[in-house]
Protein backbone atom coordinates (compact mmCIF):
# COMPACT_ATOMS: atom_id res chain seq x y z
CA UNK A 1 0.00 0.00 0.00
CA UNK A 2 1.59 3.41 -1.10
CA UNK A 3 0.77 6.78 0.97
CA UNK A 4 0.36 9.69 -0.72
CA UNK A 5 1.42 13.32 -0.47
CA UNK A 6 -0.98 14.56 1.83
CA UNK A 7 1.33 16.12 4.12
CA UNK A 8 3.83 17.16 1.74
CA UNK A 9 4.12 21.37 1.26
CA UNK A 10 1.95 22.38 -2.03
CA UNK A 11 4.60 24.46 -4.14
CA UNK A 12 4.82 28.34 -3.27
CA UNK A 13 3.11 30.24 -5.96
CA UNK A 14 3.85 33.49 -5.98
CA UNK A 15 0.44 35.58 -7.06
CA UNK A 16 1.92 38.78 -8.27
CA UNK A 17 3.15 36.67 -11.90
CA UNK A 18 -0.70 36.14 -12.31
CA UNK A 19 -1.44 40.01 -12.51
CA UNK A 20 -1.37 42.63 -14.84
CA UNK A 21 -0.96 46.69 -14.41
CA UNK A 22 -3.58 49.06 -15.66
CA UNK A 23 -3.27 52.31 -16.12
CA UNK A 24 -5.93 54.93 -14.15
CA UNK A 25 -7.12 57.74 -16.06
CA UNK A 26 -9.12 60.22 -14.62
CA UNK A 27 -11.83 62.59 -16.05
CA UNK A 28 -10.96 65.74 -18.32
CA UNK A 29 -11.51 68.21 -15.99
CA UNK A 30 -8.41 67.37 -14.22
CA UNK A 31 -4.81 68.69 -15.46
CA UNK A 32 -3.26 65.78 -14.64
CA UNK A 33 -4.83 62.60 -16.84
CA UNK A 34 -2.79 59.86 -15.24
CA UNK A 35 -3.27 59.25 -11.94
CA UNK A 36 -1.33 55.69 -10.94
CA UNK A 37 -1.65 52.33 -11.44
CA UNK A 38 -4.07 49.51 -10.77
CA UNK A 39 -3.88 45.23 -10.37
CA UNK A 40 -6.16 42.45 -11.47
CA UNK A 41 -5.73 38.85 -12.33
CA UNK A 42 -5.21 38.13 -16.08
CA UNK A 43 -7.62 37.39 -18.21
CA UNK A 44 -7.83 33.29 -17.19
CA UNK A 45 -10.82 31.61 -19.02
CA UNK A 46 -14.07 32.99 -18.40
CA UNK A 47 -12.99 35.62 -16.20
CA UNK A 48 -12.07 38.35 -17.63
CA UNK A 49 -9.79 40.84 -16.58
CA UNK A 50 -11.94 44.01 -17.19
CA UNK A 51 -14.82 42.76 -15.40
CA UNK A 52 -12.44 42.69 -12.44
CA UNK A 53 -11.46 46.61 -12.54
CA UNK A 54 -15.79 47.56 -13.34
CA UNK A 55 -16.80 49.34 -10.59
CA UNK A 56 -13.60 50.02 -8.72
CA UNK A 57 -13.62 53.01 -6.91
CA UNK A 58 -9.92 55.18 -6.72
CA UNK A 59 -9.61 58.01 -3.90
CA UNK A 60 -7.09 60.82 -5.01
CA UNK A 61 -6.46 63.66 -3.38
CA UNK A 62 -7.24 67.05 -5.56
CA UNK A 63 -3.27 68.44 -5.08
CA UNK A 64 -2.01 64.98 -7.52
CA UNK A 65 -5.01 65.97 -9.66
CA UNK A 66 -4.35 69.47 -10.40
CA UNK A 67 -0.44 69.18 -9.48
CA UNK A 68 -0.91 71.85 -6.63
CA UNK A 69 0.57 71.32 -2.90
CA UNK A 70 -1.96 72.73 -0.45
CA UNK A 71 -5.26 71.34 -1.61
CA UNK A 72 -7.61 69.11 1.31
CA UNK A 73 -10.32 67.73 -0.81
CA UNK A 74 -10.33 63.88 -1.95
CA UNK A 75 -11.83 62.90 -5.24
CA UNK A 76 -13.59 59.52 -5.45
CA UNK A 77 -13.25 58.12 -9.24
CA UNK A 78 -15.25 54.73 -10.18
CA UNK A 79 -13.66 52.84 -13.22
CA UNK A 80 -16.29 52.82 -16.02
CA UNK A 81 -14.21 51.42 -19.11
CA UNK A 82 -11.32 49.86 -20.08
CA UNK A 83 -9.67 50.64 -23.07
CA UNK A 84 -6.55 48.58 -23.93
CA UNK A 85 -4.10 48.90 -20.39
CA UNK A 86 -6.56 52.56 -19.65
CA UNK A 87 -8.87 52.27 -16.94
CA UNK A 88 -11.18 55.41 -17.47
CA UNK A 89 -12.79 56.79 -14.80
CA UNK A 90 -15.76 59.14 -13.36
CA UNK A 91 -16.57 61.43 -10.98
CA UNK A 92 -18.06 59.26 -7.76
CA UNK A 93 -17.83 61.91 -4.80
CA UNK A 94 -15.69 64.10 -2.81
CA UNK A 95 -14.65 64.68 0.58
CA UNK A 96 -12.62 66.84 2.32
CA UNK A 97 -9.25 65.05 4.06
CA UNK A 98 -9.36 64.31 8.35
CA UNK A 99 -7.78 66.63 9.01
CA UNK A 100 -8.94 70.18 7.51
CA UNK A 101 -12.17 68.62 8.77
CA UNK A 102 -11.24 68.79 12.36
CA UNK A 103 -9.32 71.85 11.98
CA UNK A 104 -12.27 73.91 11.07
CA UNK A 105 -14.34 72.98 13.65
CA UNK A 106 -14.29 75.29 16.68
CA UNK A 107 -14.94 75.75 20.05
CA UNK A 108 -17.45 78.78 21.39
CA UNK A 109 -18.72 78.80 17.38
CA UNK A 110 -22.53 77.50 15.79
CA UNK A 111 -22.16 74.73 13.21
CA UNK A 112 -24.49 74.41 10.80
CA UNK A 113 -24.93 71.29 8.42
CA UNK A 114 -27.16 70.47 5.99
CA UNK A 115 -27.50 68.11 3.31
CA UNK A 116 -30.16 67.15 0.68
CA UNK A 117 -30.14 65.33 -3.49
CA UNK A 118 -30.29 66.64 -5.82
CA UNK A 119 -30.37 65.04 -10.12
CA UNK A 120 -28.07 66.65 -12.09
CA UNK A 121 -29.21 67.56 -15.68
CA UNK A 122 -28.03 64.36 -17.28
CA UNK A 123 -29.36 61.92 -14.80
CA UNK A 124 -26.77 61.79 -11.90
CA UNK A 125 -28.62 61.84 -8.64
CA UNK A 126 -25.96 63.58 -6.32
CA UNK A 127 -26.23 63.29 -2.28
CA UNK A 128 -24.55 67.13 -1.05
CA UNK A 129 -23.53 67.53 2.20
CA UNK A 130 -22.55 71.56 3.26
CA UNK A 131 -20.95 72.29 6.55
CA UNK A 132 -21.06 76.12 7.88
CA UNK A 133 -19.86 78.04 10.89
CA UNK A 134 -20.80 81.12 12.45
CA UNK A 135 -17.78 83.44 12.88
CA UNK A 136 -17.14 86.96 15.20
CA UNK A 137 -18.39 90.34 13.83
CA UNK A 138 -15.70 92.64 13.63
CA UNK A 139 -14.44 94.72 16.64
CA UNK A 140 -16.19 91.73 18.95
CA UNK A 141 -15.48 91.03 22.58
CA UNK A 142 -17.19 88.13 23.90
CA UNK A 143 -15.55 84.91 23.29
CA UNK A 144 -18.27 83.06 21.52
CA UNK A 145 -21.00 83.93 18.95
CA UNK A 146 -23.59 81.01 18.99
CA UNK A 147 -26.44 81.23 16.76
CA UNK A 148 -29.86 81.06 17.81
CA UNK A 149 -31.39 77.81 16.44
CA UNK A 150 -34.39 79.57 14.26
CA UNK A 151 -31.33 81.61 12.57
CA UNK A 152 -29.64 77.85 12.54
CA UNK A 153 -32.67 77.14 10.71
CA UNK A 154 -32.92 79.59 8.24
CA UNK A 155 -29.43 79.29 7.09
CA UNK A 156 -29.66 75.78 6.64
CA UNK A 157 -32.50 76.56 4.59
CA UNK A 158 -30.62 79.16 2.49
CA UNK A 159 -27.59 76.70 1.75
CA UNK A 160 -30.09 73.87 0.57
CA UNK A 161 -31.72 76.41 -1.82
CA UNK A 162 -28.23 77.52 -2.90
CA UNK A 163 -26.86 74.55 -3.59
CA UNK A 164 -29.90 72.63 -4.91
CA UNK A 165 -30.13 75.64 -7.94
CA UNK A 166 -26.98 75.76 -8.82
CA UNK A 167 -26.50 71.95 -9.01
CA UNK A 168 -29.84 71.38 -10.53
CA UNK A 169 -28.94 73.28 -13.61
CA UNK A 170 -25.72 71.33 -14.48
CA UNK A 171 -24.63 67.88 -15.73
CA UNK A 172 -21.85 66.39 -13.74
CA UNK A 173 -19.17 67.64 -15.49
CA UNK A 174 -20.28 71.22 -14.76
CA UNK A 175 -20.88 70.27 -11.22
CA UNK A 176 -17.14 68.44 -10.07
CA UNK A 177 -15.57 72.25 -12.24
CA UNK A 178 -17.47 74.01 -9.61
CA UNK A 179 -16.33 71.46 -6.60
CA UNK A 180 -12.51 72.15 -8.03
CA UNK A 181 -12.22 75.72 -7.46
CA UNK A 182 -15.01 75.59 -4.39
CA UNK A 183 -17.17 78.07 -6.06
CA UNK A 184 -20.48 76.79 -4.52
CA UNK A 185 -18.98 77.37 -0.95
CA UNK A 186 -17.72 80.65 -1.82
CA UNK A 187 -21.38 81.82 -3.25
CA UNK A 188 -23.34 80.02 -0.14
CA UNK A 189 -20.81 81.86 2.19
CA UNK A 190 -21.76 85.63 0.42
CA UNK A 191 -25.30 84.53 -0.28
CA UNK A 192 -25.47 83.86 4.09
Amino acid sequence: KKMGKKGAKKKAVDPFTRKEWYDIKAPSMFTNRQVGKTLVNRTQGTKIASDGLKGRVFEVSLGDLNGSESDFRKFRLICEDVQGKNVLTNFHGMSFTRDKLCSIVKKWHTMVEANCAVKTTDGYLLRLFCIGFTSKRQHQVKKTCYAQSSKVRQIRAKMVEHIQKEVASCDLKEVCNKLIPDSIGKDIEKAV
